[in-house]
């Protein structure tokens, strides 16, 4: 790869990622008064966090049915209101005990 091709990759990537976080606070000055809108922007960090983390619980384990155990785990632990610790330590150990319990039978 040559030395310019890899220094107006870099130039490109930096432009593209200072636009996407520059134009919404060019475009909008004044507050947001539209409530869908509001509740939209509200919840698109939650939507992408979900979207990137769901995947990875399903394809980080040994088989299926551990990933399934742990975030079973890790949805009832946050339904009830928990913290994030206990939470991953929950799913942390739920799946461990589902894969010694695979690994016995």
């Amino acid at each position: 790869m040559k030395l310019d091709y890899l220094l107006l990759s870099i130039a490109v990537m930096a432009l593209t990622t200072y636009l996407i976080r520059m134009l919404p606070l060019a475009l909008f000055r004044k507050k947001l008064k539209n409530p869908f809108l509001q509740s939209f922007l509200y919840y698109i960090p939650y939507a992408v966090l979900t979207a990137m983390t769901v995947p990875a619980i399903f394809s980080s384990t040994a088989s299926i049915w551990s990933a399934a155990a742990g975030f079973l785990a890790a949805l009832i632990m946050s339904y009830c209101g928990r913290s994030l610790m206990p939470v991953a330590l929950t799913a942390c150990a739920a799946v461990f005990v589902t894969e010694w319990a695979m690994g016995i039978f």
